[in-house]
């Protein structure tokens, strides 16, 4: 098997060829989108390939053959006809300022008219588009294409900067841009449907998924491809990808572990897909990380989840409609949208209430499960050093199964949290804090965890299966239960029956806390025999 070059970082589909890296032919889907429509959406997490599959787009059009040579859809492309391209990217600029999104897209188009030698003059940035695009169509004597990277990115930026997501403290300033930015977009996105005429073909992607409302209100044509389970794989890899792409690399690695870390994002089609650049990391430096997680700062997400009181246990069970996930503006932002667009969830099952389609969310895959709950760990201890030292510590005490310095750590974790956090937020007085507080501890080591899992008697509150033993927590808060449910309702319930056939240790772990003292009250252990 012959092996390149891995195209990390590469966007762009002529450097992929003529540098002789591997690439996964994305082409049939290209030629299925012409045959089905004319002006398409599409969102998907951050570093998925949605670059690199405009690019792909750009250079189809522009004719350029040499770079499609073996690739599915070479031997069904009229190579003689070439259209004008039109590529705009948001994906640099201080969008926090007012008006820097129209002096981007300015600067774009006059880049666009010097190559085509045409003159539109400068009324309003709309009108000036619509008139380029009608030049552009005299002049080459085809209609455009117009592609739109990042269509989201001036909306977001200032959304970040006004504190991230609605629910918190209004920045007026960063915000208003927000929403000035949202309504230059959709008057330019409005100018696509008065320019159709002299239009061919229109792609637009990015990673929040604005209501066609609040931003596509004009383009009543418009393909939205998230959730189209034919297009599931449009961008990223799937199991057979990895396997016939890039079997040369695979030597060595561990597969069943790579699934395990990366593998798990659902759009609803056959197979799950892995994000790109985790894969080619891994690749690379034979190690197993959490690449993409990384190149992002989640305190956004961190800060907007402890605002609204969402507990990290109850990130794995989520559940929401295809409008709940949808439900994302200026002004309103459901939690599940925000958690289910950035890639942090991903659709698990689907229940159908009627003719009604419910999505179970969870985590994809080890990574996101682990270092988000790192970071929400992070967020509560205020020191990185200190939370690894003490994530360390309950690994060892965990192999040793030393409960009584299991108990300890925990204790001295609550203790040490300052009285000042506590006035500053609410969280602690929600029922499920002290609870997401341990489970993040065992998620952020990457253990099997389980929560919520039900049985017949009921449902038990957190599993554990770690080096051949299993780990049964209840948790209860004194002041809404009395001492010793949590131990009485693991005996009484028999959560351990289940788990009786596999021959393991079972250890029922009841786990009490008071919001008064803001601390553990009781740590009891016990065998199930």
């Amino acid at each position: 098997m012959v092996r390149r070059r891995l195209p990390i970082g590469i966007q762009t589909l002529r450097k992929v060829r003529e540098a002789d890296c591997y690439y996964v032919d994305k082409t049939p889907y290209i030629r299925r989108l012409l045959d089905e429509g004319d002006c398409y959406f599409l969102s998907r997490p951050r570093r998925f390939g949605k670059s690199l599959f405009l690019d792909t787009l750009k250079e189809l059009f522009e004719g350029n053959e040499a770079l499609f040579e073996g690739l599915a859809i070479h031997e069904y492309w009229d190579w003689s006809v070439r259209h004008p391209v039109v590529r705009l990217s948001f994906g640099s600029g201080d969008f926090t300022r007012p008006g820097e999104v129209e002096a981007s897209f300015m600067e774009q188009l006059s880049a666009v008219e010097r190559d085509w030698s045409v003159e539109t003059g400068h009324g309003t940035a709309a009108g000036r588009f619509v008139s380029a695009l009608r030049a552009l169509h005299e002049r080459a004597g085809r209609p455009a294409v117009v592609l739109v990277d990042e269509y989201d990115r001036p909306i977001l930026d200032a959304l970040d900067a006004a504190g991230a997501t609605v629910g918190g403290a209004d920045a007026a300033g960063p915000r208003s841009v927000a929403r000035a930015n949202r309504d230059f977009l959709r008057g330019l996105y409005a100018a696509v449907k008065d320019a159709d005429a002299h239009i061919r073909f229109t792609f637009l992607t990015g990673v929040s998924k604005f209501s066609k409302v609040s931003l596509f209100s004009g383009l009543n044509n418009l393909i939205d491809l998230t959730l189209e389970p034919g297009y599931a794989a449009v961008c990223g890899y799937t199991d057979a990808d990895l396997d016939r792409v890039f079997a040369p690399e695979l030597r060595g690695l561990d597969r069943e572990r790579i699934r395990e870390w990366y593998n798990g994002y659902n759009w609803l089609g056959d197979e799950r897909v892995y994000n790109p650049f985790d894969v080619l990391l891994l690749l690379r430096r034979r190690e197993f990380g959490a690449y993409w997680f990384e190149t992002g700062t989640p305190r956004f997400l961190v800060e907007t989840l402890f605002r609204r009181r969402v507990g990290s246990m109850a990130l794995d069970r989520m559940v929401g409609t295809e409008d709940l996930l949808s439900a994302f503006d200026v002004d309103h932002v459901s939690t599940e949208a925000l958690l289910f667009q950035t890639g942090y969830l991903t659709i698990d099952s689907v229940d159908r209430l009627g003719d009604k389609a419910v999505y179970r969310l969870s985590y994809p895959n080890r990574e996101v499960r682990q270092s988000l709950n790192e970071h929400l760990l992070r967020y509560w201890v205020q020191d990185a050093t200190r939370q690894m030292a003490n994530s360390v510590r309950l690994y060892r005490l965990l192999e040793a199964n030393d409960f009584e310095g299991m108990k300890d750590l925990f204790h001295a974790f609550f203790a040490s949290i300052p009285y000042e956090w506590y006035t500053n937020n609410d969280i602690a007085r929600y029922e499920g804090y002290y609870a997401s507080v341990f489970y993040s501890y065992f998620a952020a080591l990457g253990l099997d965890i389980t929560v919520e899992e039900s049985s017949s008697h009921g449902r038990l509150d957190m599993a554990v299966r770690f080096n051949g033993h299993v780990y049964l927590f209840e948790f209860k808060v004194v002041e809404l239960s009395p001492p010793g449910s949590a131990m009485a309702q693991l005996r009484g319930k028999g959560y351990a029956d289940r788990y009786r056939g596999t021959g393991q240790p079972i250890h029922l772990i009841a786990v009490e806390f008071s919001r008064q003292a803001r601390n553990l009250t009781a740590f009891e252990v016990a065998d199930a025999g």
